[in-house]
C-alpha cells in the first residue's frame, strides 16, 4: 500500500496527537471519508484519519505531484537527484516524504531520511506540516532539529533540520550512518553551511554507494549544479501563472514615499488581498512599520483594517501563513501589509498574497578580509532574487508585482544569481569546523564557489591559487609514496626562515640558469646567461612594493612590447655561487655581473675550501650524503 502526500497550504501549525475526525464540524464530506480509515498507515500502523483523506486532496493540487512517478524512478536507479522548481510547487514537503516511503520500502536498512532548510523557522513548520500529512506524531515519525531543540527520537523516520545542524552532526559522524537519503533544500540561499555540506557530501557519496543525495533548488542554479555533479538526474516542475509586472523606474530615489504611495493605493482601491514589501535591510522595516501603523490609523474604516507585519529573517519569528479560521470568521475585512528583506522570500507560507513590492536593492553584510571587519554594503539584488519574490504570487491569477526600478536596471544592474555567503563573509568559523573533522584545509574540499580567504589571499599575496593547489597535490602523493617505502620526513615548517631558505636552494638548484641582476638600480634587469634586458612585470610583488632586488631568480620571460620577467624570487650571489655547478660559472660571457660573482668566489676562503674538499674525500658518499627530508 501506497502512501501518498503532498503539500497543504492551509494546514495546521499546532502540534496534533490525536485524529481529527471526531470533529463534527468539518461537515458530512469527512463522515463519507471516516469509512476510508479502515486503511493503514505504513508509517505508524495505525488507522487513517479524515484528515489525511482530505489533505490528500489538496495535496494533488500542487504542480509537484505529477512528478512523482519520474522522481521515484529516479531515486532507485541514482545516487543523486536534482529537483527543480519554482517557489510554492511543494518541493520542500513532499520529496521528503516520497524519500521516506523509499526508506519503509527497502525496511530502513541504510537509516532514515534527513531533510535540511537554511531557516529555522521553516524547519520547525514543515515539519509541523508534513507530520500532519503523513498522520503521524509530530516528534515520534517526524521531528525537527535546530539550534537548542530537539524534537526527534532515535525511532524519528523523517526529520527536518537547519543546515549547520546537519554540518554539526558530521563531527561525531563524518559519513552521516544514520540516513539513507540526505536532501538539502533552499540551496539557492547559498549559505556556508549548505555550501559546505555540497563539498563535504561529494566524498561521503564515494565512501557510501547506497546513500541518496536530493538537491532541491530554484531553476536559476541548475546549470551550475548539472556544472558541478555531471551528468545526474533532473526532475524539473512547471508552475508557471501569469503575474502581472509594473515597473516604476523613477520610484528608486524616493523608495519610501512610493512604498507608502502604493500601499495605501492599493487599499483604497478596494481590491482584496494582502500586501509583501521587500525592503533593503531591517532598519528600513522598522522604520515603515512605524510609518504604516501611524497612517494606517487614519484610513476610512470602511475598506478594512490595515494589519502591519513586520518579519525579520535573521531572527526566530512566526512564518507569515495564511489565516486562522478565525480571523475568516471576523466580520471586518483585515488587509496585511507584510514588511520583509533579503531571505524573507522562504518564510511566505500564504495564498493570499496579492500584491508584492520589491525595492530591488539590499544591504549585504561583507567581509573584508584586509580589515578583519564586515562591512555593510547597498547594492542591486540577483535578477534569480526578484523571480522568486515574483514566484510568491505564483498561485494568484491576478497577482501584481511592483518593481521600484526600471528594466534596464534589472537586465544590466542585476547579477543573474545570488552571490555565495562563503564569498562575502569571515570563514574562521568553518574553517574550525573542517579542521575538527580532520580536514586539513579549504583546498581539499571541492565547494561550488570556492572562498575569496583563498583565491583573494592568494591575489594579495601574489600567488598563483591553481598553482599552489597542484603544489599541494603533489607533496600529498610524495608523502604519500615516502610513508610507503618507510623513509623518515618531518612536519610542515611553513614560514620558517630554514624552510625559505630550503625553498631557494631548490630553486636554484633547478633554475641556475634563469638569473638576473638589476644593472643600474632603476630595474634594468640583464640576464647572465644571453644578456637579454628585460623589467619585472608591473604585477609582480616587487614592482608593487617598489623594492627591486639586485638579484633575482625568474621562472617566465616573455618578449613584447615590454620584456618583462615573471613569478621571480629574490636570491643572494653568496647563495648562488655555492648552488650553481662550476661550468656554468665557467662558461658565462665576460660581464660585471661575472666580476662580482668571481669576488663572492675569492671572499670563500680558499684554505676552509681544500680542508672541506680533503674531509668529504676521506669519508664514504653515504656520509656525506646529506638525507632530505619531506616538508
Amino acid at each position: 500500500m501506497e502512501e501518498e502526500e503532498l503539500e497543504c497550504p492551509n494546514s495546521s501549525s499546532e502540534k496534533r496527537y490525536f485524529p481529527e475526525s471526531l470533529d463534527s464540524s468539518e461537515g458530512d464530506e469527512e463522515g463519507i471519508l471516516a469509512c476510508e480509515d479502515l486503511e493503514l498507515n505504513p508509517f505508524d500502523g495505525l488507522p487513517y484519519s479524515s484528515r489525511y483523506y482530505k489533505l490528500l486532496k489538496e495535496r494533488e493540487d500542487l504542480p509537484i505531484w505529477k512528478e512523482k512517478y519520474s522522481f521515484m524512478e529516479n531515486l532507485l536507479q541514482s545516487q543523486i537527484v536534482i529537483v527543480s522548481g519554482d517557489a510554492k510547487c511543494g518541493k520542500s514537503s513532499q520529496v521528503p516524504q516520497w524519500c521516506a516511503e523509499y526508506c519503509l520500502s527497502i525496511h530502513y536498512q541504510h537509516g532514515g531520511v534527513v531533510c535540511t532548510q537554511v531557516h529555522k523557522q521553516t524547519v520547525v513548520q514543515l515539519a509541523l506540516r508534513v507530520a500532519d500529512e503523513m498522520d503521524v506524531n509530530i516528534g515520534h515519525e517526524v521531528g525537527y532539529m535546530i539550534p537548542f531543540e530537539n524534537c526527534c527520537t532515535s525511532e524519528t523516520i523523517l526529520r527536518y533540520c537547519t543546515d549547520d545542524m546537519l554540518q554539526r552532526e558530521m563531527m561525531s559522524s563524518p559519513f552521516l550512518g544514520s540516513y539513507g537519503v540526505i536532501i538539502l533544500d533552499d540551496i539557492h540561499e547559498r549559505s556556508i553551511a549548505t555550501d559546505v555540506l555540497l563539498g563535504l557530501l561529494k566524498d561521503v557519496l564515494l565512501a557510501r554507494p547506497e546513500l541518496k543525495l536530493i538537491i532541491n533548488s530554484s531553476p536559476h542554479l541548475i546549470s551550475k549544479l548539472s556544472s558541478y555533479y555531471g551528468n545526474v538526474p533532473l526532475i524539473e516542475v512547471k508552475n508557471k501563472h501569469p503575474v502581472e509586472v509594473v515597473y516604476l523606474s523613477g520610484a528608486q530615489k524616493e523608495s519610501f514615499e512610493s512604498i507608502l504611495r502604493l500601499i495605501f493605493e492599493i487599499h483604497h482601491s478596494g481590491e482584496k488581498g494582502d500586501i509583501v514589501v521587500f525592503l533593503a535591510c531591517e532598519q528600513d522595516i522598522e522604520k515603515a512599520y512605524e510609518i504604516i501603523c501611524q497612517e494606517g490609523s487614519n484610513l476610512n474604516p470602511d475598506l478594512g483594517e490595515l494589519v502591519v507585519v513586520p518579519l525579520y529573517p535573521k531572527e526566530k519569528c512566526a512564518l507569515f501563513k495564511p489565516n486562522d479560521e478565525t480571523e475568516k470568521r471576523c466580520q471586518v475585512y483585515q488587509r496585511r501589509v507584510v514588511l520583509t528583506a533579503t531571505s524573507g522570500e522562504s518564510l511566505i507560507w500564504s495564498n493570499t498574497v496579492k500584491f508584492v513590492i520589491d525595492v530591488g536593492v539590499e544591504r549585504r553584510k561583507v567581509y573584508n578580509p584586509r580589515i578583519r571587519a564586515n562591512s555593510l554594503v547597498m547594492q542591486p539584488i540577483s535578477q534569480s532574487q526578484a523571480e522568486i519574490r515574483k514566484q510568491i504570487l505564483g498561485s494568484s491569477s491576478s497577482g501584481k508585482l511592483f518593481c521600484l526600478y526600471s528594466e534596464e536596471f534589472a537586465s544590466e544592474d542585476m547579477r543573474p544569481l545570488k552571490p555565495a555567503e562563503m564569498q562575502e563573509a569571515n570563514l574562521t568559523s568553518m574553517v574550525l569546523f573542517m579542521k575538527r573533522i580532520d580536514i586539513a584545509g579549504l583546498g581539499h574540499c571541492d565547494f561550488m564557489n570556492r572562498p575569496d580567504s583563498v583565491e583573494k589571499w592568494c591575489h594579495d599575496n601574489f600567488l598563483n591559487c591553481s598553482a599552489l593547489r597542484m603544489a599541494d597535490v603533489i607533496r600529498a602523493e610524495l608523502l604519500e609514496i615516502i610513508k610507503r617505502i618507510e623513509l623518515p620526513y618531518t612536519e610542515p615548517a611553513f614560514g620558517s626562515k630554514e624552510n625559505t631558505l630550503n625553498i631557494r636552494k631548490a630553486l636554484l638548484s633547478g633554475y641556475f640558469m634563469q638569473i638576473a641582476r638589476d644593472v643600474d638600480g632603476s630595474g634594468n634587469y640583464l640576464m647572465l646567461t644571453h644578456k637579454q634586458v628585460a623589467q619585472l612585470h608591473p604585477l609582480s610583488c616587487y614592482s608593487v612594493a617598489k623594492k627591486m632586488p639586485e638579484w633575482v631568480l625568474f621562472h617566465k620571460f616573455s618578449i613584447s612590447d615590454n620584456n618583462y620577467i615573471r613569478i621571480a624570487s629574490e636570491i643572494s650571489p653568496e647563495l648562488f655561487m655555492q648552488l650553481a655547478p662550476q661550468y656554468y660559472f665557467s662558461n658565462l660571457p665576460p660581464s660585471e655581473s661575472k666580476d662580482i660573482l668571481q669576488q663572492v668566489m675569492d671572499h670563500l676562503s680558499p684554505i676552509s675550501t681544500m680542508k672541506k674538499e680533503q674531509k668529504m674525500c676521506e669519508k664514504c658518499p653515504e656520509t656525506t650524503e646529506q638525507r632530505c627530508t619531506v616538508q
